[in-house]
């Protein structure tokens, strides 16, 4: 019965990781089962993120990709230009959503101690990027900042929510929930600047 168990989760975990199955060669049913490789996603992107695309336990489901930390990206996505928009809300320590064009940012309870006026801007160019206001706002628990991009240019190679200066050039690489058939990029944030899609 034990080496039922263990085979069915090996399988299982290496079908998930990467699409192999395993055999009875070598097992030796006395020893303990292998532990996963942990990918280590932050649990603000695991606990908002669960289910169908998500993350659970630090092992990615079929639908999407965990990117960030250590990633090397290329550059920033080139998309069909994005025209300016801009949204302002007031949220406090109740949380909330606030959506700019295609794209929106999760504040979760608790994560800001006073009602705050936040403006979220939709900046226009070839690039799909927001940038948060007032500048340098830190947040208690990371918010989730969730980037569309089916406007553009169809890469293979995992997306990843990248921080960036007003003249985008990347100052980090942030760990990233890239849903491919949404087209949809989501990565935690702990503070207000300017963020966009990179590959």
């Amino acid at each position: 019965m034990k080496w039922t168990r263990r085979f069915f989760s090996c399988g299982l975990v290496l079908a998930l990781l990467a699409g192999v199955s395993c055999t009875t060669d070598g097992f030796n049913p006395t020893e303990p089962a292998a532990q996963p490789l942990a990918l280590q996603p932050s649990q603000s992107l695991g606990g908002l993120l669960g289910g169908v695309g998500g993350v659970v336990g630090g092992v990615v489901n079929l639908t999407g990709n965990v990117v960030g930390g250590l990633l090397q990206v290329t550059g920033l996505l080139s998309c069909q230009d994005q025209q300016y928009e801009v949204t302002t809300a007031t949220i406090g320590p109740k949380g909330g959503t606030i959506t700019i064009g295609k794209h929106s940012l999760a504040i979760p309870q608790g994560a800001l101690r006073q009602n705050v006026k936040i403006k979220a801007e939709q900046m226009q160019g070839p690039t799909n990027s927001v940038r948060f206001s007032p500048e340098g706002l830190h947040f208690e628990k990371p918010a989730t900042l969730s980037l569309d991009y089916k406007n553009c240019q169809n890469v293979g190679t995992p997306k990843a929510v990248v921080y960036t200066t007003e003249q985008l050039k990347i100052l980090e690489v942030l760990r990233s929930l890239d849903e491919l058939k949404k087209r949809l990029v989501t990565a935690p944030i702990d503070h207000f600047s300017r963020y966009a899609v990179a590959y």
